[in-house]
């Protein structure tokens, strides 16, 4: 639930200060960054509760701590590939990828009664999927309505398709 609400609050507070400072509606660039930032609070867990994610993952796979750690460092990876323009597309596309490959921890984390905070039988419980599978269900949708369909306005002719520049005005 809590990643629901950093990723809603972001991206209305963007919204608000990409209009406030450009006079312009960018909803595509707020998107993205909002999901940076959802990408980069979920990170932070797998380094803060190495060891309760670990529990979330299937038995079969092994190194479970090195996974944890491995799929942080894969969203932070996801967080800045948004916001660079030559990579949002590939980003967005390996991030739906990636929220259906951790999909099943989730459910096995469900099942298990498994709260990554805290350790097993203090979890949310089998009611959990009811809300977890939507949730990344809207994630997917999210990454791939900000990241990868463009809108009408950045198709324009001479409009630029919204994402951080990294260039100078010199070099454009």
């Amino acid at each position: 639930m809590i990643p629901l609400i950093v990723l809603l609050g972001a991206f209305a507070i963007i919204s608000i200060g990409i209009k406030y400072f450009t006079k312009e509606n960018d909803s595509q660039l707020a998107g993205r960054i909002a999901m940076s930032v959802m990408l980069l609070f979920t990170a932070s867990g797998h380094f803060a509760y190495p060891e309760g994610m670990a529990l979330m993952i299937p038995d079969i796979i092994p190194y479970k701590r090195e996974v944890v750690f491995l799929t942080g460092i894969i969203e932070i990876a996801g967080a800045v590939g948004l916001l660079v323009r030559r990579l949002q597309v590939i980003t967005a596309w390996l991030l739906i990828l990636f929220f259906i490959m951790v999909l099943p921890a989730n459910i096995h984390a469900a099942i298990r009664n498994v709260d990554y905070q805290t350790g097993p039988s203090t979890g949310p419980g089998i009611n959990y999927l009811w809300f977890r599978v939507p949730l990344q269900l809207f994630f997917i949708a999210w990454t791939y309505f900000f990241a990868i369909r463009r809108n009408k306005k950045s198709e324009q002719p001479g409009k630029r398709t919204p994402a951080i520049n990294m260039r100078t005005s010199v070099d454009q």
